[in-house]
């Protein structure tokens, strides 16, 4: 992981309240400003954003921070991760991201467990769960694992790896990553 943004910080940069909610859109494009300017001045492969702290989020700041950074044409990273996302975040930022048919991983408060929010599929859900129990392997072993033919796991891989949601390694192994 490169960088991770504590969103609550941001939040106070941007405008002076005493709240930590992201509500309205223009809130939510100045802190996706302030994210990617972040980002500039700590590139690498994994971003983390911070809503740990964060009170309540709506769809419009969820559109701006999450959907609209995540199809940024200067996004300097290979992935961004959620960290401390509520059940209520989480709602707000799965709606945005199927509006844009796009998914991003998020760790839920009090969960060990990442999960995929967004527009996935049935099949992506099911290799991601399988990938993040493997850590790090081809499609072949997360295909017996489900019971699947090896062409339709590396399918749902490789869609996982374009998204940028997984790792794809030119050995044609795939890796979830480090989540913090």
């Amino acid at each position: 992981m490169s960088a991770v943004i504590r969103l609550d910080l941001l939040l106070h940069e941007a405008i002076s309240t005493p709240y930590h909610d992201l509500v309205t859109r223009p809130t939510g494009a100045a802190i996706r400003a302030r994210v990617l300017r972040a980002l500039q001045d700590t590139p690498g492969v994994d971003a983390a954003l911070d809503f740990s702290a964060v009170g309540v989020m709506d769809f419009s700041c969820a559109d701006e921070v999450v959907a609209k950074l995540l199809t940024a044409d200067d996004l300097p990273v290979t992935r961004v991760v959620l960290l401390g996302v509520s059940e209520d975040h989480a709602d707000a930022i799965e709606h945005a991201l199927t509006c844009h048919g796009l998914a991003v991983v998020a760790v839920v408060i009090d969960s060990t467990h990442p999960r995929l929010l967004g527009s996935v599929t049935d099949d992506g859900h099911a290799v991601f769960a399988a990938l993040v129990a493997f850590g790090r392997a081809q499609a072949t072993p997360i295909a017996d694992a489900l019971a699947w033919p090896a062409a339709r796991a590396l399918d749902a891989l490789e869609d996982l790896a374009r998204r940028r949601c997984v790792f794809a390694h030119p050995d044609a192994t795939f890796e979830f990553g480090a989540v913090a």
